[in-house]
């Protein structure tokens, strides 16, 4: 039988056993946290639940004027403008660890079930390939003890942690990393948030609509540099609209605690306070202390481990996953990677990682979802592409329930019309991507978009006539 270890119990390791496992392989799991990693445990269910609550609020808040809701009791008619929904940001976070604990236990039922085995302890790679091709993987316990286990392939998935300034260390009480914001009890006050990348951006916005003064620090000119302008834009401005103090083009220099107060110092001399610092400022590959380099695995500058697109590693027998391999940092990539190294390597049918057909979301309010190629990649003259930009001001359904801001976009080919890619900013935007997302990982043509039935209304017709103004610019030749 042939043996499979994988080090590291996230997406690309929970879902690399189960493949493994389905193809009669004898799977060991060596995790050392919990089945499910960062994205289920401090990173991606928490946030989102966490969110989730925002998003609750967000729309409650934006009901009085605009849908006609009003609370009954007996605040005074002068005095109705100022009520507001508060939050129990203990509830909250109790929820949070509860719900991520018990998608852990699930994921952990489901890799049991199929026939692997779960190690507890903390692995690495011991030398180099042996005769036989086989690896040894040693795995040290928290009690110290080790086990030595013995693999025809070995997995590395271990993810990575929370990128940290030397003079803005976390606290775990006023200056947070995002895996340390679940340990409050009660809603920051004044919440300073440095980094404007994905995580800066959904957390800035959750707890502004939880209720905390938010200041936004971005060392870029916008926030979220590596997403679609249009979208970008449209969230900056929700933000500011909102209350929100974003400082564009502000780099944070250091953070220190002064009482109960946090200042951050930026690079420019000017000096900002809070009673909170969340440091949102990317993420470092856990790829370090685990004999990777004396195993003959290539690390690259940064730390994350090269790989090629079925996962391989430059050391024969080993595969990697995930964002320890700094190739997309998102749980779906990282499934995807750790099934295609175990259907590689076990000889079952693999397609090559096609990054040009993954699709994202930004968890903000609103949404900011995305497939394919890019409005940069068009400008930038990756690939001809026509587009059509259509705001859902103009969508009923928008209109009925009060949704102001956002977009659908979509990027075709010109002459045969196929889908290239697109981008999504709206309520649910994530749910909306999906027809974008099938038609880019099928080449589909805008006139197919254009010729399916949609229901009337609804903000998915947005997407059938923004393929219906492309299908008709191209029979015209415009664009």
């Amino acid at each position: 039988m042939t043996r499979i270890v994988i080090i590291g119990g996230g997406p690309g390791g929970y879902e690399a056993a189960l493949v493994a496992a389905q193809l009669g392989a004898e799977v060991t799991v060596v995790d050392c946290d919990g089945l499910g990693g960062a994205s289920v445990l401090t990173d991606c269910v928490p946030s989102k639940t966490l969110i989730a609550t925002a998003e609750v609020m967000t729309t409650f808040d934006s009901s009085y004027d605009e849908l006609g809701i009003i609370v009954a009791d007996d605040t005074p008619p002068m005095e109705q403008a100022a009520r507001v929904v508060g939050v129990d940001l203990g509830k909250v976070n109790r929820r949070v660890k509860r719900l991520a604990l018990a998608q852990s236990h699930d994921i952990t039922a489901s890799v049991t079930r199929a026939g692997a085995r779960v190690l507890r302890g903390r692995g690495r790679l011991e030398g180099m390939q042996a005769l036989d091709g086989s690896r040894k993987v040693v795995v040290r316990a928290a009690d110290g003890s080790e086990e030595t286990l013995t693999a025809d392939a070995v997995l590395i998935a271990t993810g990575g942690h929370p990128r940290e300034l030397p003079d803005a260390l976390p606290d775990g009480e006023r200056i947070l990393n995002w895996t340390q914001v679940y340990d409050l009890n009660e809603l920051p006050e004044e919440l300073i948030v440095v980094g404007s990348g994905v995580t800066g951006a959904e957390f800035a916005g959750a707890y502004q609509a939880l209720g905390s003064r938010v200041t936004l620090v971005s060392s870029r000119d916008r926030v979220l540099p590596g997403e679609d302008p249009d979208a970008a834009a449209v969230l900056e401005d929700v933000f500011r609209r909102r209350g929100m103090n974003v400082m564009g083009r502000s780099r944070a220099q250091s953070a220190k605690r002064v009482g109960d107060r946090v200042e951050v110092t930026l690079s420019d001399g000017r000096v900002i306070t809070g009673s909170h610092c969340l440091m949102a400022v990317g993420a470092v590959p856990n790829s370090a202390g685990m004999g990777l380099e004396d195993a003959g695995v290539r690390l690259r500058e940064s730390g994350h481990i090269w790989t090629d697109k079925v996962s391989r590693t430059t050391a024969p027998g080993v595969y990697a996953a995930g964002d320890v391999t700094g190739v997309f940092a998102l749980a779906s990539v990282a499934a995807m990677q750790g099934r295609i190294a175990m259907y590689h390597f076990l000889g079952d049918a693999v397609a090559p990682l096609n990054l040009k057909t993954v699709s994202s979301n930004v968890f903000t309010d609103p949404e900011i979802a995305t497939v394919g190629y890019t409005q940069a990649d068009v400008d930038g003259g990756k690939i001809d592409a026509r587009v059509v930009k259509l705001p859902l001001l103009r969508n009923p359904r928008a209109k009925m329930q009060g949704i102001r801001d956002g977009f659908v976009k979509i990027f075709c080919r010109p002459g045969t019309g196929i889908v290239v890619g697109g981008v999504v900013v709206a309520p649910r935007a994530s749910e909306l991507i999906h027809p974008i997302s099938i038609a880019v990982d099928n080449n589909l043509t805008v006139e197919q978009i254009a010729n399916a039935f949609t229901v009337y209304p609804s903000l998915s017709g947005s997407i059938a006539e923004v393929a219906r103004q492309l299908h008709t610019r191209k029979e015209t030749g415009e664009g």
